[in-house]
């Protein structure tokens, strides 16, 4: 019985100081730590403060530039329109006071009520073009600053937030969850 042991001792003994073997490979974890500019997002508001769109031509999100022109132009466009107009009915107004002849046929049709309306419509199309010309300024300098944050976030392949979709097979209905992942 003895020798069974011995036998099974240095049977067991012997394979497992093979096992450890002293040529181990261990290899590094290849997950690059990517310096983070804390100023980024502050560099970016202040480029699209100076000047609308360069701080999303900084934070390389090209696409976005005919969007922050095409609202901030089409504010001062509106903006330049409804003072011509506001300025257009004023005059004719300041005139038929003065007691002068109207020099446009289509508002020698108006009388001084309408031409009062006419006014107040256009100065309040103008002051809110003004604020939404002001408002695109600043949520272009928001935009800016935000993109340029959330661009520093770890969204690689190893973290994962996704919605799932099960058939229960007891009730047959289908139940809605979320997953997190983290792959190691």
């Amino acid at each position: 019985m003895q020798n069974q042991f011995l036998v099974l001792f240095l049977l067991f003994g012997f394979t497992s100081i093979f096992a450890q073997g002293t040529d181990k490979i261990i290899s590094n974890d290849s997950l690059k730590s990517e310096t983070i500019d804390p100023l980024r997002p502050a560099k970016a508001a202040f480029y699209s403060a100076v000047l609308p769109g360069l701080g999303q031509i900084y934070n390389k999100k090209y696409w976005k530039l005919p969007l922050v022109y095409g609202a901030i132009g089409v504010s001062t466009y509106l903006y330049i329109d409804n003072q011509k107009s506001y300025r257009m009915y004023r005059n004719e107004y300041k005139n038929r006071l003065e007691g002068k002849v109207s020099d446009s046929p289509s508002l020698a049709r108006l009388d001084e009520n309408r031409l009062i309306r006419a006014q107040k419509g256009f100065q309040r199309n103008r002051d809110l073009s003004a604020l939404f010309m002001v408002g695109f300024y600043v949520l272009n300098i928001i935009d800016a600053n935000i993109d340029a944050a959330l661009s520093q976030f770890n969204v690689n392949e190893n973290l994962a937030f996704k919605p799932s979709f099960s058939r229960n097979d007891i009730t047959l209905k289908n139940e809605v969850g979320v997953t997190l992942t983290y792959s190691f």
